[in-house]
């Protein structure tokens, strides 16, 4: 039986920015992370007007060093093939739990799955920053070959003109599955409604990250297979994750845990011949100075200390510069 019911890159020669996370309550603190936002951002504007062009050795180097890392090949998610029956997998956040994969489990997963395909092509890679709120990125970012989503985030209709619909893989954080749906423990036609929007895409869960994670996962499997739709959920494999996480440790990100972005910023970057970046933006303001919310959709702000957005986005900000990967920041530009 199942156990759980199925109801540092640098720059050369320029100076470094290293942001502070802000403490409640201290003025000191306040101030000085302030300043050092205000630097990143100033610092940030003055990279954007730069004319950016795709640095192919540069490419290679840091794909070199994520696949020697990582091994998306056969890594990135569980399947048959890379998690055999009656295996254990350890939880990437929780080592000391383990789970058998019994032959309930095992049948959950594909028997294998490959992005070979998108190594001539470009790749979007679609964050939720309130920058992309009249951008008019939409109809660029729909062009791309594939398009990468990050935790469910509307798309189409009001939102189609800055943000496009294409979408082939998007993440979906479980605490959604908690949040917005009850856990799908009672009612669950909204969340099949909901990703129809998805088209064919792949829903990809961090169903072993922690232990709630599992059974919040399976069942929003269990939802999309009883409703016979179009997405295919499948499963970070903890080992990537905590492998990446190591990677970038040894360039200076030192987090709780990643960000689903970066996450699957790294993966594009392995995948992809080219990855044009959207969304990812740190700051209350616009790079043109204006007050923006923090999502496109939204302004509920993250949980603290869970992540560190501004140290990602300048790693993100250094990989723009070396043309690694291209950040689109400002409003795009219409045909």
């Amino acid at each position: 039986m199942l156990p759980f019911s199925r109801s540092q890159v640098t720059y050369p020669k320029e100076r470094q920015i290293h942001v502070s996370e802000k403490k409640a309550g201290d003025r000191g603190c306040d101030k000085c992370a302030y300043r050092q936002t205000e630097d990143l951002l100033k610092n940030t504007t003055e990279i954007w007007h730069c004319q950016w062009q795709k640095q192919e050795l540069a490419v290679k180097e840091f794909r070199s060093e994520l696949k020697q890392c990582c091994n998306y090949t056969y890594n990135f998610v569980v399947t048959q093939k890379n998690t055999p029956l009656g295996t254990e997998l350890t939880y990437e956040v929780e080592p000391k739990r383990k789970i058998k994969i019994t032959p309930q489990i095992f049948a959950l997963f594909p028997k294998n799955i490959s992005f070979s395909n998108l190594q001539n092509k470009r790749c979007a890679v679609v964050g939720n920053g309130g920058n992309l709120v009249n951008s008019g990125c939409g109809a660029e970012i729909d062009r791309a070959d594939f398009v990468f989503r990050c935790n469910l985030p509307p798309v189409g209709g009001k939102f189609t003109q800055d943000v496009g619909i294409k979408t082939n893989l998007v993440t979906a954080n479980p605490s959604i599955i908690t949040n917005r749906y009850a856990g799908l423990l009672n009612r669950r036609k909204s969340f099949y409604t909901d990703t129809i929007v998805y088209n064919e895409a792949l829903l990809l869960f961090p169903a072993f990250s922690y232990g709630q994670n599992t059974a919040l996962s399976f069942r929003a499997l269990y939802t999309l297979e009883d409703f016979q739709a179009k997405q295919k959920v499948v499963f970070f494999h903890p080992k990537y994750m905590q492998d990446l996480s190591k990677f970038w440790l040894s360039k200076g990100i030192k987090v709780n845990r990643l960000s689903t972005g970066l996450m699957i910023i790294s993966l594009a970057v392995e995948l992809c011949d080219e990855v044009w970046i959207y969304g990812f933006w740190p700051f209350a303001k616009s790079i043109e100075g204006k007050a923006i919310q923090h999502h496109y959709y939204d302004n509920e702000l993250p949980k603290p200390h869970v992540h560190s957005m501004p140290t990602e986005f300048q790693h993100l900000l250094q990989m723009h510069s070396k043309g690694i990967i291209k950040l689109q920041l400002a409003r795009c530009q219409v045909e």
